[in-house]
């Protein structure tokens, strides 16, 4: 009873702190609420992608240089947000900058294939022991077509995903996602008619309009860190699974770690029921460390998907793996686009891999990203709140539950007022943050100690108010 009352009092005071912040939120962006009358004339929602949105109108963006960004009122904030991850480069680095310019004065794009596309496929695949890769446009276009080799390289059609993992907006996947599962009031579905046990598997409604409902039968979810779930799925239905799809550490809902075990066993399950396994590195590829997820946990899947990172900060996806898979691209698995492997976003992400996330800068990065997580875990015990952070590379969170995350059913346990609360505050105080409390932050290779001391201390601000 005292636990759930001192939750009641801190939820409470939580509301009264969002409360003010949004006021002054709203006090001092006066141009953003101009410009978001302005374009939400022409922009469903005033914005060019639905997760850019908030109520009553997104922070707009003027410009960006090192680890700060400046927003149309002229407000400096400190970036931890950095594009979803797009710019652990940071901003107009001098040497993404400059491959831009070589670019813009030798060829934008061609829809042919150049010197600097190979040499980054070549890059790739030395990073994240891949045989052969194709280029794409982003990690929605990376995941659709990695399930489609995957569906031509077995004959099968049923795909697994991890309940609650984010891998695009394509429909084989619009399947207990966050996103649009709040606007629809189904972010608390775990199945359908009163929902499965945490060892089973299920089909599920989409969680976006616009999805034909057969596409259900195809998509089969399963909770992540779960052996049992999957033992039982393949066991059952493994010989019509053309490929299992997830994140190996879970970056859609905060950040879930893997157990110990749990993805060499996924693995091992794979292999025995001739499941392609799909590795969605889009968030944690050159993030988490050099070789992402799967340096990281040492488990080597048969595809992997990549965009955000690899670019250094333009636009970029790709996919890869086995040979033996990749090969059905050459035997009618259509994969193609005209703006695939463009010399502009190649010779960006080219450089970023080579010259800028180098070996010191992933030491600068996870050093940076301990002294940050660990200062915000102080805070939290501090001033008594229920909550944790999540220490990786150059990706951290703090989730607003007492205990790590294990799945997505953890993660609905989390008091969504404390977040609410804690990102106009932060915001408010210099802070650029992720919207939506299933997002992380990103740090660059520019960010410094001085940044970083300046997002604990807004922080730990927070905390005591939050007690107070």
């Amino acid at each position: 009873m005292p636990m759930e009352t001192d939750t009641q009092r801190v939820t409470a005071k939580a509301k009264e702190i969002a409360a003010k912040e949004q006021e002054r939120l709203l006090e001092r962006t006066g141009a953003s609420g101009e410009l978001f009358k302005r374009a939400v004339k022409s922009l469903p929602m005033g914005v060019a992608s639905t997760f850019q949105a908030a109520d009553p109108y997104p922070i707009y963006l003027d410009r960006g240089l090192g680890s700060h960004v400046w927003d149309v009122d002229g407000t400096e904030y400190l970036d931890f947000h950095s594009g979803f991850g797009v710019n652990v480069v940071g901003h107009a680095h001098p040497k993404i900058v400059e491959a831009i310019e070589r670019a813009a004065r030798t060829g934008t794009h061609f829809a042919v294939t150049t010197e600097v596309t190979v040499a980054l496929a070549e890059e790739i695949c030395r990073r994240f022991g891949l045989d052969q890769l194709r280029f794409v446009n982003s990690g929605t276009e990376a995941t659709m077509d990695a399930i489609r080799v995957a569906r031509a390289a077995t004959g099968r059609d049923i795909i697994l995903k991890i309940e609650g993992s984010y891998h695009g907006h394509h429909d084989d996947v619009l399947f207990s996602v966050v996103p649009e599962a709040e606007v629809l009031g189904i972010r608390y579905n775990t199945g359908v008619d009163g929902g499965p046990g945490v060892d089973d598997f299920y089909m599920t409604v989409p969680t976006s309009k616009g999805v034909p409902a057969n596409t259900a039968e195809n998509t089969l979810i399963v909770p992540f860190n779960n052996q049992k779930a999957l033992e039982r799925a393949l066991g059952q239905v493994g010989e019509d699974v053309a490929a299992l799809i997830m994140e190996p550490v879970m970056m859609n809902i905060g950040i879930v770690i893997p157990r110990p075990g749990y993805l060499e066993r996924v693995r091992e399950l794979c292999s025995q029921h001739g499941v392609v396994l799909i590795f969605d590195e889009v968030k944690s590829g050159a993030t988490i460390a050099s070789g992402g997820a799967i340096e990281r946990f040492g488990v080597q899947p048969d595809l992997a998907c990549f965009a955000k990172a690899i670019g250094g900060g333009t636009t970029i996806g790709a996919f890869g793996g086995r040979a033996d898979v990749m090969e059905v691209i050459t035997r009618g698995a259509a994969q193609q686009g005209t703006f695939n492997g463009n010399p502009l976003s190649c010779r960006a992400g080219l450089v970023a891999l080579t010259e800028v996330l180098t070996p010191d800068a992933y030491e600068h990065l996870g050093k940076l990203g301990t002294m940050l997580a660990e200062g915000c875990r102080r805070a939290l015990e501090e001033g008594g709140i229920p909550a944790h952070s999540v220490d990786l590379g150059a990706k951290g969170c703090v989730s607003y539950r007492p205990e790590p995350l294990r799945n997505y059913r953890d993660f609905l346990d989390c008091n969504t007022d404390l977040f609410a609360a804690s990102w106009p505050w932060m915001v408010n105080r210099g802070i650029f943050m992720t919207p939506g409390d299933e997002e992380q932050w990103t740090i660059s290779v520019q960010h410094s100690e001085q940044d970083v001391q300046a997002y604990v201390d807004a922080f730990g601000e927070f905390c005591a108010e939050l007690n107070a």
